[in-house]
């Protein structure tokens, strides 16, 4: 599996955000995107999940599911959490694993794994910035894809929950995944570079 961009431009707003850009990575390797605020980061993972129309260049996947598209096969993680207050922990899990369909793995042994199997009845509305972080990375885990778009992925993390996500990234891809994570502090894991508008 290889994911791919080619002479990529990306405009919001009638604004280039940035242009003839090239990155690839394939099944086992981790991207780490890097650059200034307002350089593109955000706006290349929603490029590469189908929540934006590139305006020029292309971008593919070789390999992975033959029928299915690329967003179909990609988990985008947003630095905001898509959590409903109201429902609980569990019953969050339930309706993005009903959501995202396809292979899906118990919702408490993904809780289990990012540490959260003692909230999995409390209401999302009362868990910590770290903890509902947590919740969404037990997304990940619980209707399995194999490329993570990981938007700052350990914001709200502390240091117990930055090596655990790290421990889970390195398992993901030991697995055949594959990683593109926007980011301003360490994975925790080795990653090559892709650098978008200048030093940051």
């Amino acid at each position: 599996m290889r994911l791919s961009g080619r002479g990529v431009r990306c405009v919001r707003g009638g604004r280039e955000v940035f242009s003839g850009l090239d990155f690839e990575a394939s099944a086992g390797e981790a991207l780490a995107v890097i650059g200034p605020n307002g350089s593109g980061k955000t706006s290349l993972l929603r490029l590469i999940a189908g929540l934006l129309a590139a305006a020029g260049g292309s971008i593919g996947l070789e390999g992975g599911e033959g029928e299915l598209t690329l967003p179909e096969q990609a988990h985008y993680l947003g630095h905001r959490d898509a959590l409903k207050p109201a429902l609980s922990v569990v019953e969050n899990l339930a309706f993005w694993r009903d959501f995202l369909g396809g292979e899906a793995f118990p919702i408490a042994e993904s809780l289990a794994a990012v540490g959260l199997d003692h909230a999995a009845q409390l209401p999302a509305a009362f868990l910590s910035a770290g903890q509902r972080r947590r919740l969404s990375i037990a997304r990940l885990l619980t209707a399995r894809r194999p490329i993570w778009l990981l938007d700052e992925p350990t914001n709200a993390l502390d240091t117990a929950g930055q090596a655990m996500f790290a421990a889970l990234m390195a398992d993901h891809l030991a697995g055949g995944g594959l990683i593109i994570a926007a980011t301003h502090t360490p994975l925790g894991i080795a990653a090559r570079e892709l650098r978008i508008g200048g030093a940051s």
